[in-house]
Formats: structure tokens, C-alpha cells, sequence
């Protein structure tokens, strides 16, 4: 078991920034200044985040909402999200947080000027999104490695595979 405090190293720019939420994990990619990019609902709450401090490009909702502030900057609900960018105390809120460039070893991370630009770029755009193919993990691993991966959707599908295999062993035939 690992226990997890917040992350104690300052994040470079262009790191991964791993954000346990209790049963997932949300992904974000660090810019520079204490702010990440990362995909946000496109369903919006009231604000309680003051404008001048924030970096979101002011998408406004039905109610004059800004997207990616408040309660939902972590969790997308539907088939699109919303690129954002916020600070990363915001966005983890009270979360215990990490640095991990997990992929370093396995693929060749882009320059971070290379990334950030990117990623800066995307802010404000609705993307699709789906949990199994198109989430957060894998928006900031296509930015940093030109990869889109998602080790938490495999360990899923790996569980999946593995109980139906042992609850199908205890069937009678």
C-alpha cells in the first residue's frame, strides 16, 4: 500500500500531474506558474472562483457559468469535455497529488517548451471524450509522448477479465 501526501517536488513544466480522487485517478499537464491544463465537464455550476485569477478561456453556460471552475473542473460527465486551464491547488482541491512521467522510460517525452504550447493551444476547445478511449490520461500522454494510452482504463479491463474468468469457473457446467 502506498500512502500518498501531497506531491513535495515542484512540478517542471510539461510533467504529468496525477491526481487521486478515491477509486480514479484525474490527469493533468503542468504549464508553468502553479497552472495545469486538463479536460474539464462541459456541464456547468456557479463559479466560486474569482475571474482575475483565473486562466479559463470564459466559456459561458446556460446560466453565464464558466467552464472549468468550481466542483466539476475534475470529473467529465457525457461524451465531450473541455479543455481547461486552472491552478493545480484548484484543481486537486484537498487531493493528494503526484508528479508521473510514468511513460519516461517506455517512449521519448516531446521538448516541454513542445508540450505546453500544445497544450496551451487546446484550451477553450470541446473535445470527445470517453472514459475507455479518450480520457484524461490519455489527452496528457498524447501531449507529452504523442501517445494515447491509459493504464487506468488496461488495470480496469485487466479486473474485469479476471473476475468474470473466476466467476465463470464456479458456474456448474
Amino acid at each position: 500500500m502506498i500512502l500518498l501526501l501531497q506531491d513535495r517536488r515542484k512540478p517542471k513544466r510539461g510533467d504529468l500531474i496525477e491526481i487521486f480522487r478515491g477509486g480514479f485517478e484525474h490527469w493533468a499537464i503542468y504549464v508553468g506558474k502553479g497552472y495545469v491544463v486538463h479536460l474539464a465537464s462541459p456541464i456547468l455550476i456557479p463559479s466560486t472562483q474569482d475571474s482575475r485569477t483565473s486562466h479559463v478561456n470564459h466559456m459561458k453556460g446556460i446560466n453565464g457559468d464558466v467552464a472549468g471552475s468550481g466542483v466539476n473542473s475534475f470529473t467529465v460527465l457525457g461524451d465531450t469535455a473541455i479543455v481547461t486551464k486552472e491552478l493545480l491547488s484548484v484543481v486537486a482541491g484537498g487531493d493528494a497529488y503526484r508528479i508521473n512521467n510514468k511513460n519516461d522510460e517506455e517512449y521519448d517525452p516531446l521538448p516541454p517548451q513542445k508540450i505546453v504550447q500544445q497544450a496551451e493551444k487546446m484550451v477553450g476547445k470541446e473535445v470527445s471524450y470517453s472514459v475507455t478511449s479518450n480520457n484524461c490520461e490519455h489527452f496528457v500522454n498524447a501531449l507529452r509522448y504523442r501517445v494515447s494510452r491509459s493504464d487506468q482504463v488496461l488495470s480496469g479491463i485487466i479486473t474485469a477479465l479476471y473476475w468474470a474468468c473466476f466467476w465463470c469457473s464456479k458456474i456448474p457446467l
